[in-house]
């Protein structure tokens, strides 16, 4: 059991990709194996583009890589109605850079609520529900306005070209949070008597988040 603060947290942004490789294969296992001609290291990051759709437009951190495999650390593709055998090609694309998002103050989330279908038989006289899917989720980011910063300037390019892109969290315990989404921007800044002059940016995820425990 363990609690834990979100202070000290540090959002970086992928500013930069390397070209998309195709993956010919991805196998069913506790950790997927991706077939494709390699060029990543142990510890890189990379967006999966995929044929299983639970695992498409996500992020995940390299494992045991060979010259013509890679280990998709944490993805788990052993249920085969979930993850249909010889269906999981696509293409990953390896980050090559982050820039932080200094000065944040804040980040919610909202959305991924469970959303469910209603039903009673005709010879009952009480409902019953079964969940379905849930609803689209959003990260609300707040950010200490200063234009000259790095980070304000990449999420600034990144809203404009409305491109999905990574982001990543990493906590104090060396934990990690992974998103990936399409981003926006708003440059204009609050201003109350008193209190900090910040902005707005905001994040529809394209794909559920990842985590790492260290």
């Amino acid at each position: 059991m363990a609690v834990s603060l979100p202070n000290g947290i540090v959002f970086a942004l992928a500013t930069a990709y390397a070209a998309s490789l195709t993956v010919t294969a991805a196998s069913n296992a506790n950790e997927a194996v991706l077939t494709v001609t390699n060029t990543l290291v142990a510890g890189d990051f990379f967006e999966f583009t995929s044929g299983w759709s639970k695992a498409n437009n996500r992020v995940y951190r390299v494992k045991s890589p060979t010259g013509t495999t890679v280990v998709a650390e944490g993805l788990d593709t052993t249920l085969t109605a979930l993850y249909p055998a010889g269906t999981g090609a696509g293409s990953i694309r390896k980050i090559n850079s982050w820039t932080q998002i200094t000065q944040m103050m804040g980040c919610t989330s909202s959305g991924g609520e469970p959303q469910y279908q209603t039903y009673s038989f005709m010879e009952q006289d009480f409902d019953s529900q079964i969940p379905t899917t849930t609803s689209a989720q959003s990260l609300a980011l707040e950010i200490a306005d200063d234009p000259a910063l790095a980070g304000y300037q990449a999420l600034r390019t990144i809203a404009q070209t409305r491109s999905t892109t990574a982001m990543r969290g990493t906590l104090p315990s060396g934990s990690l949070i992974l998103y990936n989404g399409i981003f926006a921007f708003d440059e204009t800044p609050s201003m109350t008597k008193g209190n900090l002059m910040s902005v707005k940016a905001g994040v529809a995820l394209q794909g559920r988040p990842v985590r790492y425990a260290s």
